[in-house]
């Protein structure tokens, strides 16, 4: 009885073994048909493509630059100054007040420039009587030498007398010339017509000489001082373009390369180059600058830079032929700007291919497309 019972359960084991082996055949079988008749469906699923989805391999013109940047100055900007120490008076203007070229900015308390300006001609006017005298007495003694009554040295001593007495007034008079300039620059003007920027000191402050009073800036004309390698600078020249985009505006703006630094900064050897923008509403003095210096142009035949895939080892476009997307090995070469868009050479496609755009995404080799023409 327990042999026949062993046996049994023997048995029983196999065949509950021999089902799960089937069950297990039968599932991978399913699972391989469905997987199967996904791909069939993929495979024949159509990728609509619009007419902005493709564009087609031309022969352009790329525009090669150097990447640029900087900060806005003012061609024109001055910082005035105090040329005489004294209480400043009657400063009045502020930062973003405009001023004309020779507006009275301010005043230096000039009492003590007055008395000094009195002294220094008192001064001369006493030089002046002592060359009266000194020349009374040489015409006295010149008289008397040719009447004979005294010798020649006494002659001689009258012109040396009147000489330095001449020589005291002549130095009096340029006494009396400092002073009055000093008078003169107790009045402060503006030497260019702008915007006052920056206001350095205040009303009944005592201030010394060179103190900086205020600084005005011309916005009339605006340049960017960019520093570039020295081999960079070798293929800048005069009369260049430029492209900017400056902090705060929507809008690029236009710049012309003026003037190339003759020499090299001492240290980093790098060059400066000037380039006049052009004028726009919102421009500041200070405001951030960058954008592309054109250096050269090259003849090629381009594709929009993220049109190339570098999902691969090797970069790749993807072509619409017949209908069907190929991906096409591409040697990438001279990168430049057209109207804008940022292109590049490529070589391994024909000219007048169509190449699916980069914000379509990568599609996979041999699925079909639909080119829809435009306004469907």
């Amino acid at each position: 009885m327990k042999r026949w019972f062993k046996w049994a359960l023997v048995a029983l084991l196999v065949v509950l073994l021999a089902a799960g082996v089937l069950r297990s055949l039968k599932a991978r079988k399913v699972q391989k048909e469905t997987m199967a008749a996904q791909t069939a469906v993929r495979a024949q699923t159509v990728v609509e493509l619009g007419s902005s989805d493709v564009v087609q391999v031309n022969t352009v013109t790329l525009a090669q630059g150097l990447p640029i940047s900087g900060a806005l100055k003012a061609v024109s900007s001055a910082i005035v100054k105090a040329r005489v120490p004294g209480e400043l008076q009657g400063l009045r203007v502020r930062e973003g007040d405009s001023v004309k070229a020779g507006q009275v900015i301010a005043r230096i308390d000039a009492t003590e420039f007055q008395a000094r300006v009195r002294q220094a001609r008192q001064q001369a006017q006493a030089a002046k009587a002592q060359v009266d005298i000194a020349r009374r007495n040489f015409d006295n003694n010149r008289s008397l030498v040719e009447q004979g009554f005294i010798s020649k040295t006494a002659l001689d001593s009258s012109t040396s007398t009147l000489a330095a007495a001449e020589a005291t007034y002549q130095a009096a008079q340029a006494g009396a010339d400092v002073a009055s300039k000093s008078m003169v620059d107790t009045v402060l003007l503006a030497p260019i017509s702008g915007l006052i920027s920056q206001r350095l000191a205040q009303p009944g402050e005592r201030v010394p000489v060179d103190a900086r009073i205020v600084e005005i800036v011309d916005l009339s004309q605006l340049e960017l001082e960019a520093s570039l390698s020295a081999s960079e600078s070798l293929d800048v020249r005069v009369g260049q373009s430029a492209t900017l985009q400056i902090e705060g505006t929507a809008k690029p703006v236009n710049a012309k390369v003026v003037r190339i630094n003759p020499s090299a900064v001492a240290g980093s050897r790098a060059v400066l180059v000037y380039l006049a923008v052009e004028s726009a509403p919102g421009l500041r003095q200070g405001l951030f600058a960058q954008g592309t210096l054109g250096t050269q142009q090259v003849q090629a035949l381009a594709v929009p830079l993220n049109a190339v895939r570098t999902d691969k080892p090797q970069p790749y476009v993807q072509l619409v032929v017949d209908n069907k997307i190929v991906h096409q090995t591409v040697e990438m070469g001279a990168r430049g700007e057209v109207n804008g868009q940022a292109m590049v050479a490529v070589k391994g496609v024909a000219e007048k291919a169509k190449v699916v755009s980069g914000s379509v995404g990568t599609l996979r080799d041999s699925s079909t497309v639909k080119l829809t023409p435009a306004g469907k």
